[in-house]
C-alpha cells in the first residue's frame, strides 16, 4: 500500500503562482508513476501532468502546458506540481496518484490516490 498526503493548495490571484506537493509513504520502493488530476465542481476528474518513475518521461495537458511544471525526487519520496500563470480555470482539488508501471493519463490506471488540496484562482 502507497500513502499520498497532498499539500501547498489556497487562494491565488489570477497570474499568480502555487506549488503542490505530495508526500509517498508506506510501499515506496516502486517503481511507480506519479501524476497530478484535479476536479472542478460539477466536473468529471480529469489529468494534469505524469511523471514516470526515472522522470524521463513527462506528460501535461494541454490546457497546463508551458504554465505548470512536474517533478519528483525519489529520496524525499515526494512529487511536485509548480503551477505558473494560474488562470481561474485551473481553481479545482488536486489529486496526487501513483500507479505500478508506465505512465498514464487515465484515471482509472491509477491505483493510489491522495484526500487532494483545493485551489482557487480568483480573477
Amino acid at each position: 500500500q502507497v500513502q499520498l498526503v497532498e499539500s501547498g493548495g489556497g487562494l491565488v490571484q489570477a497570474g499568480g503562482s502555487l506549488r503542490l506537493s505530495c508526500a509517498a509513504s508506506g510501499r515506496t520502493f516502486g517503481p511507480y508513476a506519479m501524476a497530478w488530476f484535479r476536479q472542478a465542481p460539477g466536473k468529471e476528474r480529469e489529468f494534469v501532468a505524469s511523471i514516470s518513475w526515472s522522470s524521463n518521461n513527462i506528460y501535461y495537458a494541454d490546457s497546463v502546458k508551458g504554465r505548470f511544471t512536474i517533478s519528483r525526487d525519489n529520496v524525499k519520496n515526494t512529487v511536485s506540481l509548480q503551477m505558473n500563470s494560474l488562470k481561474p480555470e485551473d481553481t479545482a482539488v488536486y489529486y496526487c496518484a501513483a500507479k505500478t508501471g508506465g505512465l498514464g493519463y487515465r484515471f482509472d490506471e491509477y491505483d493510489y490516490w491522495g484526500q487532494g488540496t483545493q485551489v482557487t484562482v480568483s480573477s
